[in-house]
């Protein structure tokens, strides 16, 4: 029996470490939702922590594009937003982890770009469908070069920033984050085996709006680094 493949695998989708030749293979693509509560009010929802849970849609591995990238306007849509966020990059297993041991299954930080159909996300939000077609789709996760967690030691606060052709449109600190990164990994833990290359996208503060062909975003997580996307022409 032939065990050939019928036709060529696609590629292990990677991500580049900040100062070394060394590339990061991507697992999976973890989301939070609404984890500002600025962000939840403009979206029209409210979040109570003594009441919610943290909840999370995923990105297939082969949405994630690099920090510098120019990319097409996405398809079927007409209201294409940006979302600036933290990463955190695992790098070892981790299952029921516990906030106080979070950091230690952590390889890394990066600024990432969550770009969204709006339109799409919205109407599937009214519907009570998923919201696959609004996030998960070709060129839809940006990430800058990943910084281990040596040189950065526990993000846990800093500036959270992005701009459009220079203008700034979000501007908050990671302080603001409903959910912090250990609570984060603690309770995506109890539902995964989080694995070695598993990238976490933490959410993103209030100011999210839409782009059209022609702009340049650019953000910046305070001691982490830079993203950067433009909208070819």
């Amino acid at each position: 029996m032939s065990n050939k493949l019928l036709f060529p695998a696609k590629e292990q989708t990677v991500a580049v470490v900040a100062g070394t030749e060394a590339l990061f293979p991507v697992h999976r693509i973890f989301c939070v939702g609404r984890n500002y509560h600025a962000h939840a009010a403009e979206m029209g929802v409210s979040v109570d922590k003594s009441k919610n849970e943290p909840f999370y849609f995923t990105k297939h591995p082969s949405s994630l594009i690099p920090s510098g990238s120019e990319i097409a306007y996405p398809l079927q849509t007409a209201n294409y937003h940006y979302e600036m966020e933290l990463v955190v990059a695992i790098g070892k297993e981790g299952f029921e982890v516990s906030e106080s041991d979070a950091n230690d299954i952590i390889f890394g930080y990066a600024s990432g770009l969550d770009m969204t159909r709006r339109d799409l996300q919205l109407t599937a939000r009214e519907t009570g469908r998923p919201w696959d077609l609004g996030k998960d789709f070709e060129e839809s996760a940006v990430v800058s070069a990943i910084v281990p967690k040596e040189v950065t030691g526990a993000v846990e606060a800093g500036n959270i920033e992005l701009a459009v052709n220079g203008a700034v449109k979000q501007k908050s600190d990671l302080t603001k984050l409903i959910w912090n990164v250990p609570e984060i990994i603690a309770h995506l833990s109890k539902f995964y085996h989080l694995q070695p290359g598993d990238l976490i996208f933490t959410g993103t503060p209030e100011g999210v709006g839409a782009v059209v062909v022609g702009d340049q975003i650019t953000g910046t997580v305070e001691g982490v680094g830079d993203v950067s996307l433009i909208i070819k022409k």
